[in-house]
């Protein structure tokens, strides 16, 4: 499946604001989003009314990058969040937290989302002991993540851990970072998931 090669720093540039798509570079004063903190294109840093339309598209966009979905991936997303019990924009956003890429990534075994991501593919991680390199696989409570026994003296998951421990881990996952693994105490809650206007995205995809 095609996905984006392109200058990731413009996709923040975009939406405004940081999506953390290359991991510490995100953190120091050379971000794009620092140096640059307004769209890309050279009418970019003249302001212009969106319509109702673009706000909540580039609401879905943000919620895309912010996560590397494609488009056919998001909409199956949408209609399982859609059948689930409760709000579907949280359940939407929380079927996204769970991805094991992105518990890889909360846990601090990845600097970012893409990195984790090709850690997963790559069989870095064990999934309550099984082998597991499907990044979309939904992780629930009690699930316990760890590198594998060949993995462990990997520098790059190494380097990330090292750089995490210095960051705030959400209160949803547990990490151990001397025995480089961690566990799945809950379901994330709200006001634990990324700022995103969820309802502009339903309201997108509801039409």
């Amino acid at each position: 499946m095609a996905r984006y090669t392109g200058p990731v720093c413009k996709l923040c540039r975009r939406e405004k604001e940081k999506l953390f798509l290359k991991g510490h570079r995100c953190d120091i004063k050379k971000c794009a989003m620092e140096v640059k903190p307004y769209p890309p294109g050279a009418k970019s840093r003249f302001s212009a009314k969106s319509s109702d339309y673009q706000v909540r598209l580039r609401e879905k966009q943000k919620i895309r990058r912010m996560f590397g979905l494609m488009e056919r991936q998001l909409k199956i997303y949408f209609h399982k969040a859609d059948r689930m019990k409760g709000p579907t924009g949280v359940n939407l956003l929380r079927l996204l937290e769970r991805r094991l890429d992105n518990a890889v990534y909360r846990m601090g075994f990845a600097a970012g989302r893409v990195q984790a991501r090709q850690l997963v593919r790559h069989g870095h991680f064990l999934v309550n002991g099984k082998k597991t390199n499907i990044p979309s696989f939904l992780v629930k409570a009690g699930d316990e993540i760890e590198v594998r026994e060949k993995s462990r003296g990997s520098g790059v998951i190494r380097n990330a851990a090292e750089l995490a421990r210095g960051k705030t881990v959400p209160e949803w996952v547990q990490t151990d970072f001397e025995g480089l693994k961690g566990k799945v105490l809950r379901l994330p809650e709200r006001e634990e998931m990324p700022d995103i206007q969820e309802q502009y995205i339903v309201e997108l995809y509801s039409k």
